[in-house]
C-alpha cells in the first residue's frame, strides 16, 4: 500500500508511534488526558484573563493569545494522532496532510514572535517602568500581536507552498505521527536541495530573530536587576520573567533540537520523543508554568471564583 508508481499521491500513510497494540492502547490513554486537561488549563487561563478587570494588562493579553496558540496547535495534531492510534488504517489525504502542515508551522512561528513580545514587554516594565503605559499601549500590543500572525502566516505559506511542489513516487508513507516538514522531505523522490535550504533559511531567521529579541531582552533586565539595591524588588522582578524564561526555555529547546539540521539527519525515534513533547505535552504544560509561578493568576482565579459563589447565593 506504501508503494506508488504515480507521482501525484493522492493520500500519505502516518507511520505512527508503534505498532504494538498495547503501547499504542496506553498511549492513547495518556494522550487523551493529556489533551483534556491542555484544552481545560488555556481555555480556563483565557476565561480568567478575560473575567477579571485585574489582569487586563500588556502581560496578559500576550498571556491569553499563547493560551489560545497553544490550544489551536495541540488541537491541529492530537485529534489526529488519538484516531490513528486506535485505526489500523492511518491514511490522511494530501490535502488534509497539508492543511495539518500548514497551520502547525503557522501556530509554532507565530508562538516564537509572540514569546518575543512578552519578553519586549517585560522588558520595559523592569527597564523603563514610568513609560511602561505609554511604550505597552493598547495599539502596541495590538501591533505586536498582529505582527507575530502575519509572520507565522508568511513563514507557513513558504514552507506549504515549497513542499506542494514536491513529487511523491516510490512511497506515501510518513515516518511519523503527523505531517512534518522533515519526514516530507525525506519521502519525496525528487531532489528537495533548494527547497530544504529555503526552508531552513525561513524556520532559522524566524527562530533566530525571535531568540535573539528574547535574549537581548533579558540581558538589559539582568543589568537592571543587578543594579537594584532592594531585595524584594529583585525577587519580584526574577518571580516575574521565571515563568516566561522557563516557557521560552522549553519551547526553543526543543524546536531547535529537532528543525536546525538537515532532514537527512532526521531520526524516527529522537525527533519523535522530541515532536511529542513539543506538539502534545508543552501545550499543556504553559498553563501550569504560568499560574502555579504566578501570585496574580492565582489571586484572580479566586476573585472570579468568589464573584461565581456570591452571584449563584443572590440568586
Amino acid at each position: 500500500m506504501g508503494q506508488r508508481n504515480n507521482t501525484q499521491v493522492s493520500s500519505f500513510i502516518l507511520r505512527g508511534l508503534t505498532d504494538s497494540a498495547g503501547i499504542r492502547l496506553a498511549l492513547f490513554t495518556l494522550f487523551l488526558l493529556i489533551y483534556l486537561i491542555t484544552m481545560v488549563g488555556n481555555a480556563g487561563m483565557i476565561l480568567i484573563i478575560r473575567l477579571d478587570l485585574q489582569l487586563h494588562t500588556p502581560m496578559y493579553f500576550f498571556l491569553s493569545h499563547l493560551s489560545f496558540l497553544d490550544l489551536s496547535y495541540s488541537t491541529v495534531i492530537t485529534p489526529k494522532t488519538l484516531e490513528n492510534l486506535l485505526t489500523s488504517t492511518k491514511s490522511i489525504s494530501r490535502m488534509n496532510c497539508f492543511t495539518q502542515l500548514y497551520f502547525f508551522v503557522f501556530l509554532g512561528a507565530t508562538e516564537c514572535f509572540l514569546l518575543s513580545s512578552m519578553a519586549y514587554d517585560r522588558y520595559v516594565a523592569i527597564c523603563n517602568p514610568l513609560h511602561y503605559p505609554i511604550v505597552m499601549s493598547l495599539r502596541r500590543c495590538c501591533f505586536l500581536i498582529l505582527g507575530s500572525y502575519l509572520i507565522g502566516f508568511l513563514d507557513s505559506f513558504v514552507n506549504v507552498l515549497c513542499i506542494s511542489r514536491l513529487h511523491f513516487c516510490e512511497s506515501n508513507i510518513i515516518q511519523h505521527f503527523f505531517c512534518d516538514t522533515s519526514p516530507i522531505l525525506a519521502l519525496s523522490c525528487t531532489d528537495t536541495h533548494d527547497i530544504e535550504i529555503m526552508i531552513f533559511i525561513v524556520a532559522g531567521t524566524t527562530l533566530m530573530v525571535s531568540l535573539i529579541t528574547i535574549s537581548v531582552s533579558y540581558v538589559f533586565i539582568l543589568s537592571t536587576v543587578l543594579k537594584t539595591n532592594s531585595t524584594s524588588g529583585k525577587q519580584k522582578a526574577f518571580s516575574t520573567c521565571g515563568s516566561h524564561l522557563l516557557g521560552v526555555t522549553i519551547f526553543y529547546g526543543t524546536m531547535i533540537f529537532t528543525y536546525l539540521k538537515p532532514s537527512k539527519s532526521y531520526s524516527l525515534g529522537k525527533d519523535q520523543v522530541a515532536s511529542v513533547f513539543y506538539t502534545i505535552v508543552i501545550p499543556m504544560l504553559n498553563p501550569f508554568i504560568y499560574s502555579l509561578r504566578n501570585k496574580e493568576v492565582k489571586h484572580a482565579f479566586c476573585r472570579v471564583t468568589q464573584k461565581r459563589e456570591g452571584s449563584r447565593q443572590l440568586k
